[in-house]
């Protein structure tokens, strides 16, 4: 490897370790700016995730549900029991198969949610100016891509297994 392949491969590998810390610090006050919403609205950050998948995808089944928040069904049963008696979701069954219940979000639902989320929405609105077209679709492949790994590694944890095991970043603390 010449010298120059070396530099670009550190820059690259400083530039790479800078996007996960801005990620991590990023993710930790989007954790609490959804602590923020769920208090407002009387409810866990469980339980607003679960509420926004429901109103960004419409009705689901509990099992779904569960999987989309990368819980068992008995925590999403007390879930959807809590949000059915605080009047932001109801249970229909299913028109395609009857034994099946769906979660079906309350019409007025958004009217409650999205004014808590009208600043930050505007203000990432104004962010997303500063950037070209072709340099926001790249945002967005690479959020779209770094979603799923997300959800994967949460649902490894609370399987009880570890994220870290065989990692780099694992190998590398040793």
């Amino acid at each position: 490897m010449s010298s120059a392949e070396r530099a670009e491969h550190v820059d690259r590998a400083q530039l790479a370790a800078a996007v996960d810390q801005e990620l991590r610090t990023l993710v930790s006050r989007s954790v609490l700016f959804h602590q923020a919403v769920a208090d407002r609205l009387g409810l866990s950050v469980l339980d607003l995730n679960c509420l926004g998948a429901l109103v960004a995808r419409g009705p689901m089944a509990a099992g779904q549900l569960a999987e989309e928040n990368g819980v068992t069904t008995g925590a999403i049963t007390g879930v959807i029991d809590r949000l059915e008696a605080a009047g932001h979701v109801r249970r229909d069954r299913d028109p395609k198969d009857r034994r099946r219940v769906l979660v079906t979000p309350m019409p007025n639902l958004e009217a409650k949610v999205f004014p808590l989320f009208e600043s930050l929405g505007s203000s990432l609105a104004e962010l997303c100016e500063r950037f070209t077209e072709g340099e926001l679709e790249t945002v967005l492949d690479f959020v779209r891509s770094a979603a799923p790994i997300t959800h994967d590694e949460a649902v490894k944890l609370r399987a009880g297994k570890s994220a870290a095991k065989g990692s780099k970043r694992a190998a590398a603390a040793k």
